[in-house]
């Protein structure tokens, strides 16, 4: 096998597995009716089946990646999937609620395992450049589309063969992927790593974890109630204790050095809030295909496919357009074009259907979101030497799962505020109540997009045009 088929098969087996990590945020939205007639769960706890894999991925990104640049990326990507397999599978045999949310938020810290160690690996395998930029292309094409495909492969499993089979589907693809992983992924490391950072992993964990938890049940608690405002005020507690301890620390978990790369730092806080403007698309877009246009669960996930192609498309070429345009331009393209879309989206209309209403707005936003997912990936890691590869990728993926939570939670808050609202006033016809709601729920996401925008022209350098670290001193011969 010459050297560029191995790379290219570890590219494959890298992006293949953060697919899977990414559509199984959303694969069992469409589930959930039948996982709640099913376990005889109410719609409140039911929320917790897709919030107990985010809180614990999200809040455990952070120690994943450094935990893979102390132990071993290949071997903490080897052990993530096996626990993501795992709990996969004891999700799918559960019967009962507790069982099937606790099996939920062990796949979250499989996932947080194994997300950082394969972007980590990415950075190890391909040196900086034109390569590395048409590998995070395809890393981010496949990754972007899997929020949109796990709603058409949801769909597709819920109504075949029952709600268990969008947990077991992941029992074999994680099974291939820890065989695989030791003829094609090289063994990499931080060899100069000395101790590991217990309280700054703690206090990053526990602020992080808190934080996600505030945001999510902030939607049911009020946002100015006493517990969210508690629970927000102790997780920004323990976050400002975890920056001073890693200023304190002599082995930190986060060198604070790392903040210093100006590309770096912009692009973990644009990615951010693209997230937060990405989040609440897949979400509406389920809805307002089934509860207003009367589509079904599988051609409701369907109705998500040109999104997927658009996002796979675009993101897969990005790497040219980076080098021809620079990293700043073509992040700020993507999101302006990502923003004008999810404007278009929130024209939306109660008689509306899929050619009329979606397929425009979701091509437009797919076009810019592709664009947007691959230059905050090659610029979030941008100027980390091979050592800090899984610090920086975690930095990455804490900010894109934090976003997506942060900006569902506050968009729902904006919808459900409206509908409430137009009811209030009189209207009868739900179909009407709720597209209203969802109208001001995307014409919110579309201001976080333009920001995120305009916040990249401001905080990204101009002439940042590819991630400028050292190339690593094995690439693939490990």
């Amino acid at each position: 096998m010459t050297h560029a088929s191995r790379r290219g098969l570890a590219l494959a087996l890298l992006a293949a597995t953060q697919f899977v990590l990414v559509l199984d945020a959303s694969i069992v939205g469409v589930a959930m009716p039948s996982i709640g007639a099913d376990l005889g769960v109410s719609a409140d706890d039911l929320s917790w089946v897709a919030n107990a894999y985010t809180l614990t991925f999200g809040g455990l990104l952070l120690l994943g990646g450094r935990t893979a640049d102390l132990a071993g990326r290949r071997r903490m990507f080897m052990i993530g999937m096996a626990l993501f397999a795992a709990a996969s599978l004891a999700g799918g045999l559960a019967v009962s609620a507790g069982t099937l949310v606790a099996a939920r938020a062990a796949q979250g810290v499989g996932a947080a395992l194994v997300s950082p160690a394969a972007l980590s690996l990415i950075m190890t395998i391909f040196e900086p450049g034109p390569g590395r930029n048409k590998a995070m292309g395809v890393f981010g094409a496949v990754a972007g589309a899997g929020g949109a495909a796990g709603s058409i492969l949801g769909g597709m499993l819920t109504e075949w063969l029952g709600w268990q089979a969008t947990l077991y589907v992941n029992v074999p693809l994680g099974l291939l992927a820890i065989a695989l992983a030791p003829r094609l992924l090289p063994e990499a490391s931080d060899r100069t790593a000395r101790g590991f950072d217990l309280p700054g992993a703690l206090t990053a964990t526990g602020g992080l974890a808190l934080l996600v938890y505030t945001v999510v049940e902030a939607a049911d608690a009020g946002w100015t109630s006493a517990r969210t405002l508690g629970l927000g005020a102790l997780a920004l507690a323990l976050i400002g204790l975890f920056f001073v301890i890693e200023a304190r620390a002599t082995h930190p978990l986060v060198p604070l050095q790392i903040f210093r790369l100006p590309v770096l730092r912009g692009s973990n806080v644009v990615a951010l809030l693209t997230l937060m403007s990405m989040a609440p698309l897949f979400f509406y877009l389920t809805f307002y295909m089934q509860r207003v246009v009367g589509f079904g669960p599988v051609e409701a996930g369907f109705a998500q496919l040109p999104l997927a192609l658009a996002i796979a498309a675009t993101a897969g070429s990005a790497g040219a357009l980076i080098a021809r345009l620079g990293l700043r331009t073509s992040m700020v393209a993507g999101l302006v074009v990502t923003s004008a879309g999810l404007a278009w989206f929130s024209r939306m209309s109660p008689d509306g259907g899929f050619v009329t209403d979606v397929l425009g707005p979701t091509l437009l936003i797919g076009v810019g979101a592709g664009l947007a997912f691959v230059t905050t990936t090659v610029g979030a890691t941008s100027g980390a030497r091979p050592e800090q590869a899984g610090l920086a990728s975690g930095l990455f993926n804490t900010a894109q799962q934090f976003g997506g939570s942060l900006g569902l939670a506050v968009v729902v808050a904006i919808s459900t505020t409206r509908t409430a609202d137009v009811l209030a006033g009189g209207e009868r016809a739900a179909a009407v109540a709720l597209t209203e709601g969802y109208r001001a729920g995307m014409l919110a996401a579309a201001a976080v997009a333009l920001a995120a925008g305009l916040l990249a022209a401001v905080l990204v350098p101009r002439r940042a045009a590819a991630p400028a670290a050292e190339p690593a001193a094995e690439p693939v011969a490990a």
